[in-house]
């Protein structure tokens, strides 16, 4: 079930109701003031909405009001071991902390941070990973994990609550997806509060891409979840990618255009994978929402550009560009890239009116050779 109750981290809203959040944590040592800014901005300039720096000394804490005055998004200080870290943090201005309650050093010293970010006017994540469950959970992880998962972060909230605050976000995560999905689907039926989903330590960017995508789809579809963290071993900002493209093949947020492009096979006369990496990499600098179909023959092409905003089908010497269901043109295979875009920024230019679609009332094959007869551009 969705979440019930609503945060804000810094003018952020999360959960109940709002749009997933794409989160983030950066790389750069903290205290590196100059690097952690500038990879901040470079995360927001991919989409990332909520980032997360470590703080695991005192010159990291100290060096949090510079980046949270640079900083383009809301910052979240990510303590572990040590309360009076997370208060200095609170005291930088920070728009968030991520504390583990079980691990700070008690409940009174919890109690402190709490009474801080009271203060503050600020919220927490909190929650439990599967590999760092508290040892009096041991016997529950051996039977069922997601359970011991839900179980140490009930314990999280039991405690918040018991200081009257109720102004934060759970997590659950697991390097192990099934865990990963059972455990939150548990956890959205005890809790009203928003939640953070990610595979944790999901690995390279192809197994990590993919561990992520069927983690969070999963929930994100049933409508759990409202921030998102794709965990890679890999730059940040290609989390961020992954973590939108996640929310946009659920139609769950709009953020640049789509790309559909057939996987090829036997019939492909124009080589659909280059040409299909060369329309990705110049729609990468678009910023509108729009959907391009890049497709190497006439069985799918017609159809699936018809659906599209624009499209593209390509030929051994010739091409077929559509826009909005309908053939535009047919021109020479080595200029069939640069004539998508043409009428694409025409398009843009013109305020991007979406005429009324027709459906394809012909087979799509009757419709590739009837657009052939049309003569080159």
């Amino acid at each position: 079930m969705a979440s019930e109750r609503q945060i804000a981290v810094g003018g952020v809203a999360i959960g109940g109701g709002a749009p997933g959040v794409v989160l983030t944590r950066t790389l750069t040592k903290t205290h590196a003031g100059e690097a952690t800014t500038a990879q901040i901005a470079a995360l927001a300039s991919a989409g990332c909405e909520v980032v997360r720096v470590a703080v695991p000394k005192l010159e990291d804490a100290d060096a949090l009001a510079r980046i949270v005055r640079f900083s383009p998004i809301p910052v979240i200080a990510d303590i572990h071991f040590n309360a009076s870290l997370a208060l200095r943090a609170i005291d930088q201005g920070v728009a968030a902390v991520r504390i583990n309650p079980g691990n700070i050093g008690g409940p009174d010293k919890v109690a402190e941070v709490v009474k801080k970010a009271k203060a503050a006017g600020i919220p927490m994540r909190i929650g439990a990973i599967s590999g760092s469950l508290p040892k009096h959970l041991g016997e529950l992880a051996h039977r069922d994990q997601a359970e011991a998962l839900v179980e140490a972060a009930l314990e999280e909230v039991r405690l918040l609550e018991q200081l009257d605050y109720r102004d934060f976000k759970l997590s659950v995560k697991s390097s192990h997806v099934p865990t990963m999905i059972r455990a939150y689907r548990m956890l959205a039926e005890r809790v009203p509060y928003p939640l953070h989903l990610g595979v944790t330590e999901a690995g390279t960017p192809f197994a990590g891409g993919i561990k992520s995508a069927v983690g969070m789809g999963a929930l994100l579809v049933d409508g759990i979840g409202d921030t998102v963290r794709v965990s890679l071993t890999a730059d940040p900002v290609e989390e961020v990618k992954v973590a939108w493209e996640i929310l946009k093949s659920l139609g769950l947020r709009e953020r640049g255009p789509v790309m559909i492009a057939c996987p090829s096979c036997g019939r492909d006369n124009v080589g659909v994978q280059t040409l299909a990496e060369k329309v990705e990499e110049r729609l990468a600098t678009y910023p509108q929402h729009f959907e391009v179909a890049v497709l190497g023959c006439a069985v799918n092409g017609p159809g699936e550009a018809g659906d599209a905003d624009f499209g593209i089908a390509g030929g051994r010497d010739v091409g077929f560009v559509y826009a909005h269901g309908r053939v535009l043109k047919k021109v020479s295979s080595d200029i069939l890239i640069d004539e998508l875009f043409h009428e694409i920024d025409r398009w843009i230019a013109d305020g991007m009116q979406r005429p009324k679609r027709l459906k394809m009332a012909k087979p799509a094959a009757l419709a590739m050779a009837e657009a052939s007869m049309i003569p080159l551009e």
